[in-house]
């Protein structure tokens, strides 16, 4: 706590120094997201630190191991300036496998003058970054089994987490505004303090599995805000490349309220972690999106993935891999019986259209199906259900599959290979062996055409008759014409807890909706 107030009082004497408050001659600062406690990103990538320094001056860094003689130093000089005057100095580490831990000391020197700061109790593993709205926001306190989860968090003290602070900006920022969570290791406090206001489950949950199975160090960074588009955390590249550049969203968003603006938070909260090193992202978004550019998800969704992967490379010096693994989401149910087929069509858009994930638009990127995680009963309203373990462990298996290269984990649900009409039946080939839960009267439903004019289709719906190993059969008793489409779970509310009819058999996982013509 100590720390953080340290830190808090450091940055503002900071920003008042870059402003032109002060002379630069004695200033020399980190930037915000370093602190004592931090975890930097394993080889072989080579972590990052910057920070702000006098032009001109020479910047050592060197990380020292207790008990063991290791040092390190990299030189840097100073440049790239920024408001007020001041250099920003950028240091790319050798890579170093996972340990710690490190105390790292940068030194510098300008004239006869020397400045020295330093960062304790830092460790090297694997940093991942977790965003998106507020089923990302929900802490621990909020989740399925909170008091349990609780009582254990300080059982993992190499999980390290870190929470960038609200804010909105019209332009990109060189540093973060604030922050929520400086580096800490994990407490019932951080992750329990309050309804949508400290620590994501999701991303400790993730992170929490992700270090059971590794047993290094991991880090965690959320950067996250309830209710909001994914166009506030797109750059205007992504918005311009989506047909939306220049879009305002204040006729239909809160009046007033800049966070809801387009890049508004891709400026203040995502593109000031540039310099920062990362394993890979996790994702959790979309809601807001039901009713705002619904039909563009399928462009700004793939197109923000690349454009955060670009962004991240460059401003690492390369070295955030550029296609560096992104898991993402998909959403959840919300209302029942509601005839709108908006959930739906941003569950299929997730996909950019394809269904799964990877795919050939969205490469190296791995997807939690969670339409079967419905809470009725959530005190925080349905569309915020309380089974995220089940959402982190999902995502973790992608990870592990796509960032860990374990070939052999199962981390999608079964998705169609052939689909064949016969008589009066339609067969579907799955990719996997299934588990069939239940024979679904109207959870497959076929677009059912009377003539060769579209307006004269109906979706249908087409119950499951039998199943084998890796194939359904559907009736098509209800479709009197031709059959133009098929379509799985395009509800809002497909099904109930945990129990859609259509799973993996191995890993339990549920097949993700499709909508195939």
């Amino acid at each position: 706590m100590a720390r953080a107030v340290c830190w808090s009082l450091g940055l503002a004497l900071a920003m008042l120094w870059v402003c032109g408050g002060h002379g630069a001659e004695s200033r020399f600062y980190f930037g915000s997201y370093y602190a004592s406690h931090m975890v930097l990103q394993q080889q072989p990538s080579r972590a990052v630190i910057w920070g702000y320094g006098v032009v001109g001056a020479t910047v050592t860094v060197s990380l020292w191991r207790e008990h063991v003689n290791y040092s390190q130093q990299i030189t840097a000089v100073s440049g790239d300036i920024s408001p007020g005057n001041a250099g920003v100095w950028k240091v790319l580490l050798d890579p170093i496998h996972a340990s710690g831990p490190f105390r790292v000391m940068a030194e510098q020197r300008i004239a006869a003058a020397v400045d020295i700061i330093t960062l304790e109790d830092v460790y090297f593993g694997d940093v991942w970054l977790c965003g998106g709205q507020s089923n990302m926001e929900m802490t621990v306190l909020q989740i399925m089994n909170a008091s349990e989860e609780l009582s254990q968090a300080s059982y993992f003290p190499y999980i390290r987490l870190f929470q960038a602070g609200l804010n909105e900006s019209a332009e990109e920022l060189t540093d973060l505004t604030s922050i929520a969570v400086q580096w800490s290791a994990p407490t019932a406090e951080i992750l329990g303090k309050g309804n949508f206001t400290s620590f994501s489950a999701v991303c400790w949950l993730f992170g929490r599995y992700l270090y059971g199975k590794l047993q290094y160090p991991i880090g965690l960074v959320e950067s996250c805000w309830g209710g909001t588009t994914i166009e506030a955390w797109s750059s205007k590249r992504v918005l311009s490349k989506c047909g939306l550049n220049g879009i305002s969203d204040n006729n239909e968003m809160p009046e007033g309220v800049g966070h809801h603006q387009p890049s508004a938070l891709w400026n203040a909260m995502i593109y000031p972690l540039k310099r920062m090193v990362f394993k890979g992202a996790i994702w959790y978004q979309g809601e807001a999106n039901t009713a705002w550019h619904q039909a563009e998800y399928n462009c700004t969704f793939p197109a923000m993935i690349e454009d955060w992967r670009q962004v991240f490379h460059e401003g690492s010096g390369g070295s955030t891999e550029v296609n560096f693994p992104f898991g993402f989401v998909q959403l959840s149910a919300y209302q029942h019986k509601i005839p709108d087929d908006s959930f739906p069509w941003i569950r299929w858009h997730q996909t950019a259209d394809l269904g799964y994930a990877p795919n050939p638009k969205m490469r190296r990127t791995f997807m939690a199906v969670a339409m079967d995680l419905g809470d009725e009963n959530s005190p925080y309203g349905t569309i915020h259900p309380r089974y995220k373990r089940d959402v982190a462990y999902r995502l973790y298996l992608g990870a592990r599959a796509i960032a860990y290269g374990d070939t052999g984990v199962v981390f999608q649900g079964p998705f169609p290979k052939h689909i064949k009409v016969k008589n009066k039946e339609l067969s579907i080939v799955y990719s996997q062996e299934l588990a069939v839960l239940e024979l679904g009267e109207d959870i497959f439903e076929v677009n059912c055409c009377t003539t060769s004019n579209t307006s004269s289709c109906n979706w249908v719906p087409s119950p499951i008759v039998n199943s084998s190993c890796n194939a359904l059969s559907l009736s098509l008793k209800q479709c009197q014409g031709k059959v133009c489409g098929v379509r799985y779970a395009w509800k809002e509310w497909p099904c109930a807890l945990k129990k859609c009819p259509i799973y993996d058999k191995c890993s339990g996982l549920p097949a993700p909706t499709f909508l195939l013509p």
